[in-house]
């Protein structure tokens, strides 16, 4: 029978028509024995979901990888491409966008959580989903709209935040995307300035975000003639290795053997000092070095014109049944780069000289 023309309702009729087979109805208990035989004790059991409106499982997939087939497919995760990662509408084709540091973080992650024995879906979905609350402009955007709040309504701005209410409530139209509880805990937990994740799966993907990040922004930033190769710190490219690739294989081996041995996820001494000397040098010369901080003025004028326009016309932004500061919030921070400059540019450029 063919299903080209068959509308929802319709669909929903032929799968009741024809029940799960063979393989569908034994896939879950196939997956619970071969995750009790596989796995870690200290892994997170993919069954039973945890979800806040109970529904039926999947035939042919895990609840977290239910998870993460809702999280690629939803509207946040495709704007992500068109976000700014470090550098604002970088010219060139080759620099790293929040999504593709979303892909990154998510393929180092599993690459430990297999090492470990952990859940790789449940690493793989909070991967995907952990930025998907972030504004336009990276953190130089995410800093001018907590500080635009602050000053206005008194309270602030965090993108682990906003990227569990992204999922929670904003997508599907404001019934948000049901995830499992372990996939939003790892979501809103994966921020240094967040409390630990409640699973180690969680805590790969908080640690290996900075990993990722940290290494990723140094190859953008020497692309970018912000920064040459002999400014980095001499110890920690002695103790980690002078390409991107050798420091991620170094800090990922260094992870792996250290949280085998803990129980945890940690790193060893020598290898998170080294981190954080390469985390601190990137602070002071790259994230808030001189052209960020130019391009940080810039910005500011752009999201705080957008920010205070919106809050004197809160109609002209989507309704969500939130106050007019939760509105003004959603809106802003789900937009692109690209369409924040536009909306800009029909708020500040007569039509006449627009491009």
């Amino acid at each position: 029978m063919s299903t080209t023309n068959l509308g929802g309702a319709d669909l929903v009729a032929l799968a009741r028509e024809h029940p799960n087979g063979p393989v569908a109805t034994a896939f879950a208990e196939r997956i619970m024995a071969l995750e009790a035989a596989v796995l870690s004790p200290r892994a997170t059991s993919s069954y039973p979901a945890r979800r806040a409106r109970p529904e039926p499982d999947c035939g042919l997939r895990t609840p977290f990888q239910r998870d993460r087939d809702r999280i690629v497919h939803c509207k946040a995760f495709r704007r992500l491409m068109h976000k700014t990662q470090v550098f604002v509408s970088p010219q060139g084709d080759h620099y790293r966008t929040r999504l593709t540091h979303t892909l990154e973080v998510t393929g180092v992650s599993r690459t430990v959580a297999r090492a470990l024995r952990l859940n790789e879906d449940l690493v793989e979905a909070i991967g995907l989903g952990h930025d998907l609350g972030h504004p336009p402009f990276g953190h130089l955007g995410e800093d001018v709209l907590d500080r635009c709040l602050t000053e206005r309504f008194g309270r602030g701005f965090r993108h682990n935040e906003h990227s569990l209410r992204v999922v929670d409530r904003l997508e599907r139209e404001g019934h948000g995307l049901n995830l499992c509880e372990p996939v939003r805990d790892g979501i809103l937990h994966h921020s240094g300035r967040a409390a630990q994740p409640a699973t180690l799966e969680g805590k790969i993907v908080r640690l290996l975000d900075r990993v990722a990040y940290i290494n990723h922004d140094i190859d953008d930033a020497l692309r970018a003639g912000v920064i040459a190769e002999s400014d980095l710190p001499a110890e920690a490219i002695v103790a980690l290795g002078d390409t991107g690739s050798l420091r991620i294989d170094a800090l990922i081996h260094d992870l792996v053997e250290h949280s085998e041995a803990a129980g945890d996820i940690v790193q060893g001494e020598r290898a998170a000092e080294a981190m954080s000397a390469l985390r601190t040098f990137m602070f002071e010369r790259v994230y808030l070095g001189p052209d960020a901080r130019r391009e940080h003025a810039k910005i500011d004028g752009v999201v705080r014109t957008l920010f205070d326009h919106y809050c004197e016309h809160p109609e002209a932004t989507p309704e969500n049944g939130g106050d007019t500061a939760q509105r003004v919030t959603d809106y802003i921070a789900g937009m692109t780069d690209r369409y924040c400059i536009r909306a800009f540019e029909a708020l500040s450029v007569p039509v006449a000289f627009a491009p």
